[in-house]
This record gives structure tokens, C-alpha cells and sequence, in this order.
């Protein structure tokens, strides 16, 4: 995992994927670290340095099968990690974690997302992508589907709390079973986490009490769904296998993927959605202090995460711009301003199946790039994000006069929070 050198400058005019607009942008970005395993969710430490989370690649360990029930098993192995970009060299700090996977290591969950409290003190989430009641039976005591804390020094860590058993012990969503948390944000002494198996928002505080739901997410029903064609092989573990269309109306989950705290309090909350994976389907929702999620914004594709800068502006990260099924993995960043234009930063040209974002006090930009398999993740630094503003879309009009509002009152830093989604009820 040795630092690329190749710095790219793409100037690009192109279609954005949710909204036909046209954004004509040069991003600059820089190759930070390469080769990693299922690259997922990244941060900045108290010592300056980048931490990224890798899930790993499974193993030849038990099984579990994915949460569809259709396809191969996800098979367990202690390989997960954290790593560490420092001075331009990646090193693996923390090893050993649980991950689970395809026999090709595709499709893995493991270590999700990591995030660091105002003490400096880290909390990483762990994925499992599966029914819960199948992980303790299968696979024994392992971390998946819960938070820790590590210790770096000692290569150990803490459990905190457990989401998947949380799960199986209320189901708040009253759909099927599944956990898997993917992002979370740290709020003072909660945790605050989006579980996409589980089609909810978490809370819980730091210590690991008073675990419990703050909002569910309901299912989607879509009017004359795009399928895939008979006999495509389904390329993502929990993906319903090909069929034609039921009916003109088809129910599909909702699946958070990330959390980040807006400059007016609430939460917002990115969604991926399930199969058949409706492009221009994803919404953000805002999660008020009392629970209630309303939609925020929509129009977009697949989410995997979101972040907002000093200024009050949304980036939000797609995975992939068309339907997972299809096979092309070009994702985008966008760029929401407060008054509700939507700008593509970057859109394909090297960005592919993204999976988180976080930005410095530089303004830059950083990507885990590629987080779908195994070997060939990225980090990824753009660096310019100047692009030229577009007409708002038409496909979802933003509501942006609160959070605008609020930003220019108290003109404040939020801290910055987030697969492939592999957790597809």
C-alpha cells in the first residue's frame, strides 16, 4: 500500500446522472493510498493523520447467508482493519477485526466506519449484512453488527454496544431482520448511527447505554420498477436474484447508509435504497430532535454517504449512477449549496463505487475510492472543488431556507462525519 504518485486534473462537461442538468467543474485529486481491502469509511485523527477502515475478505471461516436468502453464503475471517495515511505511507494500526464475505472477498462487511471524539478517543462501527439471528448461532461471539472502541497500541479493543441485538430484539422497522450498520456520527456523549439493514436511525450513549431507535425509514413503493433482465447475475450478496416485474408497483427498502449532525441541529441521513436500486430514487432525509424524518432533498442515486462543509454546503457521494445491477460503477460527488443548487464536482472519470467522504480544515476532500473489492481500494484527495453553479433541479427542490439560516446565525465547523452498500434487505 504504497503512496501513488499520479496526480490527475480532469476537466470535465457532463450530464449529471440525477437531475439532466449539465455542470462543467476541474476537480484536482491526488491518489493517497491504493491496494486497500474493501475500503470504507475514513476520518481525521487528533494527530492530523488520516484513519480509513477496511472490511476485509472473509474467509474460510463459518457462514451465514446473505440477507435475501438467494446466493452464496458470506463466509467469516479475521482480517478487517484500520489503517493509518501518515506522511504519505499507509500502515495497518489495527488488525484482527471480523469481517465477512464472498468466496471472492466481494461484498464484505467488517469494519464500516471510524470516528473520533472531541477527547481524541476513536469508535469504529462493524457491519454484518445478514439476519442477526443467524450470527451468534453461526458464527460465535464476534464483533459484527456492534461499535467499538480500540486501543491502537495494544491492537485491542472494547465493545460498546450491539445493534444487530438490538435488531432481533425489537425489530423497530416490523420489516425482516437485518442489521447492518454502516455510518455513524459522534454528538457530544451519543453515538448516533444509521443501521441499513435495519432501515433506522440508533442512538446510544457513549458508554454503551440507553440504546434506542430514534427514527425508522419506510419502505419506498415504486410504479413500474426497472428490473433486470432474466437470467443477469446478481452482482451485490443481497440482491434479489433477476426476475421480471411482479406488478406495476413494487416495495423496496429504504436502506440508510450514513449520518452526518447539520449546522441546525437535526440529522440527515443518506439512502442508498434496495432492489431493484431506482435511479433518481434516493432521498435525504433530516431527522429533527424529535425523531420525525422528513425528506430533505431526492432525485439522487444509490447514496453512500454525505458531509457538510464551513460554509454550510451538503456533498453527497453516489456509489453508482445507475442501477448497481447494470455493472457500471462510476459514482459522483455533488455539491448541495444552501440555496439549493446542485453542482457535480466529479462524475466518473476515476470515481468509481465510492463509499465515504470526510474533508479537512483545508476545505479539501477526502474518498475511499473503489470500496466495492478487495486489493484495489483508494483514498483520494480533491483538491480543487470549484465548479461552475447550475440550475437548481427539478428533480427534488431542496428546502434549504432553515439550514441557511441557521448556518449564517451561528457560522460554525461541523465536524465531519460516513460499499458498496453490501446490506440490502
Amino acid at each position: 500500500m504504497k503512496l501513488n504518485q499520479l496526480t490527475i486534473t480532469f476537466l470535465t462537461f457532463c450530464v449529471a446522472a440525477f437531475s439532466g442538468m449539465k455542470a462543467a467543474e476541474a476537480a484536482l485529486f491526488s491518489v493517497l493510498a491504493d491496494g486497500l481491502d474493501n475500503a470504507r469509511g475514513l476520518s481525521f485523527g487528533p494527530d492530523g493523520n488520516l484513519y480509513v477502515t477496511e472490511a476485509g475478505t472473509g474467509g474460510s471461516g463459518a457462514c451465514v447467508p446473505p440477507a435475501s436468502g438467494q446466493g452464496d453464503s458470506l463466509c467469516y475471517g479475521a482480517n478487517g482493519a484500520i489503517a493509518k495515511i501518515d506522511n504519505g505511507q499507509t500502515k495497518r494500526i489495527l488488525t484482527g477485526l471480523p469481517s465477512l464475505a464472498l468466496p471472492d472477498g466481494t461484498g464484505a462487511s467488517g469494519p464500516r466506519d471510524i470516528q473520533f471524539d472531541s477527547a481524541g478517543k476513536p469508535y469504529v462501527l462493524i457491519g454484518y449484512a445478514a439476519n442477526p439471528g443467524d450470527r451468534d448461532r453461526n458464527l460465535g461471539d464476534t464483533d459484527l453488527g456492534k461499535i467499538i472502541s480500540p486501543d491502537f497500541d495494544t491492537n485491542s479493543w472494547t465493545t460498546i454496544a450491539d445493534f444487530a441485538n438490538y435488531e432481533l430484539a425489537n425489530n423497530p422497522d416490523g420489516s425482516n431482520l437485518g442489521s447492518n450498520p454502516l455510518g455513524f456520527v459522534i454528538d457530544g456523549d451519543r453515538l448516533v448511527v444509521a443501521d441499513a439493514g435495519a432501515n433506522d436511525l440508533l442512538k446510544v450513549q457513549t458508554d454503551g447505554s440507553n440504546l434506542q431507535a430514534l427514527a425508522v425509514f419506510p419502505e419506498d413503493i415504486l410504479t413500474n420498477p426497472v428490473f433486470p433482465p432474466s437470467g443477469t447475475p446478481s452482482t451485490e450478496p443481497d440482491q434479489v436474484p433477476s426476475q421480471e416485474p411482479p406488478s406495476s408497483k413494487f416495495a423496496t427498502q429504504s436502506v440508510p447508509s450514513s449520518v452526518v449532525k447539520g449546522p441546525d441541529g437535526a440529522y440527515y441521513v443518506s439512502q442508498f435504497t434496495g432492489f431493484p436500486f431506482p435511479e433518481g430514487g434516493a432521498k435525504i432525509y433530516r431527522v429533527a430532535a424529535d425523531g420525525k424524518a422528513t425528506v430533505y432533498a431526492d432525485g439522487f442515486t444509490q447514496l453512500t454517504d454525505l458531509e457538510f462543509d464551513t460554509s454550510g454546503n451538503l456533498y453527497a457521494l453516489q456509489y453508482a449512477n445507475q442501477s448497481a445491477w447494470k455493472g457500471n460503477l462510476e459514482g459522483s460527488l455533488i455539491k448541495i449549496a444552501t440555496d439549493g443548487t446542485r453542482t457535480t464536482i466529479l462524475s466518473g472519470n476515476g470515481l468509481e463505487s465510492p463509499s465515504a467522504l470526510t474533508i479537512s480544515s483545508d476545505g479539501a476532500i477526502y474518498i475511499t475510492n473503489r470500496g466495492d473489492r478487495p486489493g484495489v481500494g483508494q483514498v483520494i484527495r480533491i483538491e480543487n472543488t470549484k465548479s461552475v453553479p447550475e440550475p437548481n433541479s427539478a428533480l427534488g427542490m431542496l428546502i434549504f431556507g432553515a439550514l441557511g439560516l441557521v448556518w449564517l446565525q451561528k457560522s460554525r465547523t461541523t465536524k465531519p462525519l460516513v460499499d458498496e452498500v453490501v446490506a440490502l434487505r
